[in-house]
């Protein structure tokens, strides 16, 4: 059997939930494999009585993660909503597998998404020669979830039709499923929930309406506030992704992490770090994401086609991929960033003269 390539959350880090659940002594609600507390303490991390240590799976403020857990306590769905790459689906996946155990029950919310596939569909061969019946319905991760009392992940909501996304409001108002076909309905079990995920930059997106968005309590997660969080979380994951793709790299060093979050929070923010240089922001985020996969991308160069170290050269194709989105407008505003912010750096010559040669 192959390796896989992407383990769920409840696999990866089967040994930490294991451990919380030996020394999780307190209240749980209902179908929940961990209390509120240690569910917050598997995200952030932290060491346990036994000295276990925990890993934090999202850097940044501890009482978004509190709100956002005990958001799903209650009758209340959970709305992660911010700028592309702010780790959303990242906390969904985790949330997921804390509380239920399971983050398989996942919907990817497309333009293309209908409303079968979150109510329920039918097997036609089944539906032509039995009619409508229990054996022809098949179940939506939507479904399952309700009957099992399990927290269902709808991703990137507002990429779903205005009309598709409304058929969520019975189920998260009534917490039932009618099937009409069937003359029936599924009421949802205790521990059901919904996390879904949103952002507004993207083209194409749909806005919620009032009566949804009344039905989720919503967590915005904002972009790293310092540099060193920044910097944390680039180096967490891209170390995460070199152990599974078993690059023949080194682990990058900090500085060129650094450099690279630099370029990113001055591009993003329209201002070089010392507040003395005004800069022209690209169109695109620019996020912690992309600044994860300039790193990743660079050291499967460094290990495939380099001498296993990651250099400024290695890095210089990925910068110009992440930045440059539209080929005019972006294309002036990182030549103009080259020029006036990177050159003067004597330290980050090699940057300048890697990109340079690709612009």
């Amino acid at each position: 059997m192959s390796a896989i390539l992407r383990s769920h959350a409840e696999q990866l880090f089967a040994q930490e939930l294991e451990e919380l659940q030996k020394q999780d002594g307190g209240k749980r609600p209902a179908n929940w494999k961990l209390t509120p507390q240690a569910v917050v303490t598997y995200l952030i991390g932290g060491t346990l009585k036994n000295g276990f240590e925990i890993t934090p799976k999202y850097i940044g403020s501890r009482r978004l993660m509190e709100i956002a857990v005990a958001t799903l306590t209650t009758d209340r769905a959970l709305l992660l909503y911010g700028l592309p790459g702010t780790a959303k689906s990242w906390v969904s996946e985790h949330l997921s597998a804390a509380i239920s155990g399971n983050s398989t029950m996942i919907i990817q919310g497309t333009a293309g998404t209908s409303e079968e596939s979150i109510r329920y569909g039918w097997n036609y061969a089944r539906l032509l020669s039995e009619g409508p019946s229990e054996r022809a319905l098949v179940e939506t991760p939507v479904m399952r979830a309700m009957k099992e009392g399990q927290i269902v992940r709808i991703e990137e909501l507002t990429r779903i039709g205005a009309d598709v996304q409304d058929t969520l409001i019975t189920i998260l108002s009534e917490k039932t499923l009618p099937v009409p076909e069937l003359n029936t309905e599924v009421q949802a079990v205790k521990g059901f929930n919904v996390i879904a995920t949103a952002n507004n930059r993207d083209k194409g997106v749909n806005d919620l309406s009032s009566a949804l968005k009344r039905r989720f309590n919503t967590v915005i997660l904002p972009v790293p506030d310092s540099m060193d969080e920044e910097i944390d979380i680039v180096k967490r994951r891209v170390e995460s992704y070199g152990k599974v793709m078993e690059l023949p790299a080194e682990k990058p060093a900090i500085e060129e992490i650094r450099r690279i979050v630099t370029i990113f929070r001055e591009l993003r923010s329209g201002v070089t770090l010392d507040g003395k240089t005004k800069i022209k922001a690209p169109s695109g985020t620019l996020s912690t994401a992309e600044a994860i996969s300039v790193v990743n991308n660079g050291l499967a160069m460094a290990g495939y086609f380099g001498d296993g170290q990651l250099k400024a050269a290695d890095l210089a194709a990925g910068i110009l991929g992440a930045v440059v989105k539209d080929p005019v407008q972006d294309k002036l505003v990182w030549q103009e960033y080259l020029e006036t912010v990177v050159k003067p750096r004597s330290e980050w010559k090699d940057i300048y003269r890697a990109c340079r040669d690709l612009v």
